[in-house]
């Protein structure tokens, strides 16, 4: 009985959940900021303990995660609506390299040494921390960074170079299934992606790992090979 209990629990404190992290808002783990982490955090525990502890009733459990969850809303709309608000409770950027010279002191009240900062800059792929003009510690903890001008990449448009218009790929077939509404997106039918595969000898697609249709209707084929993955460019 107990066990069944316990099942029952579970299920209901996952819909509570669902419905709380839906009115918070949906959030990667890099994005939270201090307090969102705290409520994410207090959450999960109420959810263990009502679930698996005897002593903390369901309903009184599902309250607090209510109430929680409820908490940030209304943060969150106070954060959005006051600057001030925003700055205490969230936190503000603090600038931690600036016209490429570390702020020590910055660095202090950021909690974080060099040695955590030089980690941050390679992980954005800049092993020369000579070449950084700015880093810049966002309210979610994570480092952005601005290179040197003269480090900088040269673009198309710097070298008055006119690209062609990429836009974004469709993904057609997956795993040996059509994705019709994809193929609806870009106009197209069943019909006419089996005619454009069976030209170049696809008859079938359980072969088939993925298919793409780039802006141009240029098809890309990824076959399912156990000993070597092939891939096919149709025009």
């Amino acid at each position: 009985m107990e066990f069944f209990n316990i099942i029952g629990k579970s299920f209901g404190s996952l819909v509570i959940l669902f419905l709380v992290t839906k009115l918070i808002g949906r959030k990667q783990a890099g994005q939270l900021n201090l307090f969102d982490y705290i409520i994410g955090i207090t959450i999960g525990s109420v959810a263990s303990a009502m679930i698996l502890d005897k002593d903390v009733k369901f309903l009184e459990g599902m309250a607090a995660v209510l109430v929680y969850g409820f908490s940030a809303y209304l943060i969150s709309l106070i954060t959005s609506k006051s600057i001030v608000c925003r700055r205490i409770i969230i936190g503000s950027p603090s600038v931690l390299i600036d016209n490429g010279r570390i702020l020590y002191n910055s660095l202090k009240e950021s909690k974080i040494d060099v040695n955590e900062l030089l980690q941050e800059a390679r992980n954005n792929g800049y092993f020369d921390i000579s070449q950084i003009e700015y880093a810049i510690m966002e309210p979610n903890g994570r480092i952005s960074f601005l290179l040197k001008s003269k480090y900088n990449q040269p673009t198309l448009k710097d070298m008055k170079i006119k690209a062609d218009y990429q836009g974004l790929c469709s993904n057609l077939v997956i795993d040996g299934k059509i994705m019709h509404n994809n193929l609806k997106q870009i106009n197209k039918d069943e019909k006419w992606l089996m005619k454009r595969l069976s030209n170049n000898g696809y008859t079938e697609l359980d072969n088939i790992i993925l298919v793409i249709c780039d802006s141009k209707e240029k098809l890309t084929i990824f076959e399912k090979n156990l000993e070597v993955e092939k891939s096919e460019v149709l025009e």
